[in-house]
């Protein structure tokens, strides 16, 4: 597997003491840039770019997973039993073995086929969560101490050390029999086990990350839907059948409120969050509401236009419409800031929004969120991935002999900047804002790259 980091504090190297003027270099100068700009297709030339191979990390056996990023490190994991072998690596010249932690994973272990279930790593502060089915291990950053165990998935919030954990509480008795076969609506738990009934209440608490504390607990009636909310400050938003509610992620203190209204004598169906936008839907008749999600202010409401089974791929993109009828919606007004052209993926990277083709995911281009205005063309390029929807974007595209080109997109500059060429023998990677990882053999090599 191999690597790149993102090293904005690699030295630069020394500057000659002495050069000759640069107008002697002005037309060969013009010339290379021509050729630069027709040879990759429209990326801004290397010039000022720097990247460095940092070597390989391993052997490890990780081909079970995905490759994990996080906090400015690389984390692989092996299959111990019915449990994880984590390690955590230092992305460094060479990259450095950490620790290694042992990880139960709990009931998420199928014993039949020696499977999991979705895998993450997530870091806050000094405290690494490692999601995998339902159950969350919080482990110590500094030297793999497993520090507390959740059952359930933890949801980590921005801008402080709290996560929040939803639990359903049902009416004894509901539990649905599979075995049976029984059709009906179906309503899970936390930990995915099916009840016919929904549940009488939710609990809603707020954790310490650090310790796994329950520091704050809410109980709404029946089932509610709950969103981390964006910010500096961690909060949180319960969506109920008749109110919307925003809660302090640290405290629980309830900072605005607003009363949903019913709909021909039926409250909200759906509720979700896209990006500072609440959105909720109503089923008879078909109604979507957006709200602000800090304020709660009520923004627009418009027709909910009926369920495609041939839905689009929209992520962290305020989107409408199926993949043959798209349009991007202004999160303000709710009305269409821009038709989307062509059967295409959209999501959120860099601050702009990446086309990418619904059958190969080849990217396509990156346009301005507000108008949908061109604003790169990746139509050379074989992939795009990022880590945060505004984080950096990083391309790749297939060479002759095994070579890969790599280009980042930094927030603010939509035109890729060419990072360098490597040969690469496996067409998985990922990247963060200061690294790119590929898998290469049982290892994964590494390289820095600051613009």
């Amino acid at each position: 597997m191999t690597l790149i980091e993102l090293d904005r504090d690699a030295p630069l190297d020394p500057e000659p003491s002495r050069r000759p003027p640069p107008w002697r270099y002005r037309h060969a100068g013009l010339l290379v840039a021509a050729v630069l700009l027709i040879a990759l297709g429209g990326a801004v030339p290397t010039g000022g770019t720097r990247w460095r191979d940092l070597g390989t990390a391993g052997p490890v056996s990780a081909v079970e997973i995905p490759i994990q990023l996080a906090g400015g490190r690389l984390y692989t994991a092996a299959v111990d039993g019915p449990g994880r072998e984590l390690t955590a690596w230092a992305l460094e010249q060479p990259p450095r073995r950490l620790w290694t932690a042992q990880v139960p994973i709990g009931m998420s272990y199928d014993p039949g086929r020696g499977v999991f279930g979705s895998f993450s790593i997530r870091q806050s502060g000094d405290v690494v969560l490692l999601s995998e089915g339902f159950v969350t291990t919080a482990i110590d950053a500094r030297d793999g101490r497993v520090r507390w165990t959740s059952p359930v998935m933890v949801t980590l919030l921005t801008g402080g050390g709290t996560g929040v954990v939803v639990e359903r509480v049902f009416r004894p008795g509901t539990d649905y029999d599979q075995a049976s076969g029984d059709p009906g609506p179906l309503y899970f738990s936390a930990d995915g086990v099916p009840h016919t009934e929904p549940p009488i209440r939710t609990e809603v608490r707020g954790t310490d990350l650090a310790t796994g504390r329950v520091v704050w607990t809410v109980t709404p009636p029946g089932s509610v839907t709950v969103d981390a909310v964006r910010g500096d400050r961690p909060a949180v938003l319960i969506t109920a059948s008749d109110r919307l509610t925003l809660l302090a992620g640290a405290t629980g203190t309830t900072l605005a409120e607003v009363a949903l209204p019913e709909l021909n004598g039926a409250g909200p169906a759906t509720a979700s969050v896209v990006g500072d936008v609440a959105l909720v839907g109503y089923q008879d008749p078909g109604r979507q509401v957006g709200y602000d999600t800090r304020t709660l202010r009520r923004l627009w409401d418009r027709p909910l236009p009926a369920t495609s089974q041939d839905r689009a791929d929209c992520r962290d993109v305020l989107c409408s419409g199926s993949r043959d009828g798209l349009s991007v919606l202004d999160p303000v007004t709710g009305a269409t800031a821009w038709p989307v052209t062509g059967e295409v993926g959209l999501a959120r990277h860099a601050g702009f929004v990446l086309e990418t083709e619904t059958r190969t995911g080849r990217p396509v281009r990156l346009a301005d969120p507000r108008t949908g205005r061109d604003l790169a063309d990746l139509s050379g390029w074989d992939e795009a991935f990022g880590a945060e929807p505004d984080g950096a974007l990083v391309l790749r595209r297939a060479g002759a002999g095994g070579k890969q080109t790599f280009a980042a997109v930094l927030p603010g500059h939509p035109q890729p900047r060419v990072l360098g060429t490597a040969t690469v023998d496996s067409g998985e990677c990922a990247a963060d804002e200061h690294h790119l990882v590929c898998r290469e053999g049982d290892g994964m090599r590494i390289w820095a790259y600051r613009i």
